[in-house]
């Protein structure tokens, strides 16, 4: 029986992202311990924290191989300093770097020319490196003073968000 509407496209909401080793969840998690977080608040657990490269959204199922595939880009290794804690609007609690790694410049810019030769819309703000701590934070009250951060950053990820409150996302390839 053919209701003579068109079959649904399934599609998965994705992003390109740093994805951290245990090692740097750990020093995270040390840091996201020393805000005084509000009633409300909600944290992001330890295994959803990254650092977004390019955000993609949803997309037909179908094209996340071309996706996995035009991410393959030239990659150096590098550290990443995050040690600016920041409270932004709509309540995000965000861990931010101060200083963007030439190697990390050089990645963001050649996934956004990969993702932009398949026709994605990309995110038109200035790149800020950032890790979402918490939402609904508007009162959280950041540390004054704390060890930074340091990330050894080996590879990066391309993500899909589960819709689940947990794991709220979930690597399904990893670069190089």
């Amino acid at each position: 029986m053919n209701s003579g509407k068109p079959p649904a496209v399934r599609t998965q909401r994705l992003f390109l992202a740093l994805w951290p080793d245990e090692a740097t969840r750990g020093q995270l998690a040390a840091h996201a311990n020393q805000w005084i977080w509000p009633p409300g608040c909600v944290r992001y657990a330890p295994a959803d924290w990254h650092a977004t490269l390019h955000f993609i959204g949803d997309v037909a199922t179908e094209k996340a191989a071309a996706i996995a595939a035009c991410a393959v880009v030239p990659f150096q290794p590098f550290e990443l300093v995050l040690d600016q804690p920041r409270l932004w609007d709509h309540g995000l609690a965000v861990l931010c770097a101060p200083v963007v790694p030439m190697s990390l410049r050089l990645l963001h810019d050649r996934l956004g020319h990969a993702l932009d030769g398949l026709a994605l819309a990309l995110d038109p703000r200035p790149y800020v490196v950032h890790v979402t701590l918490a939402r609904h934070a508007a009162a959280a009250i950041a540390p004054a003073v704390l060890a930074p951060v340091r990330w050894p950053v080996r590879g990066f990820s391309l993500v899909v968000s589960t819709g689940l409150q947990a794991p709220r996302y979930r690597v399904i390839r990893q670069y190089p």
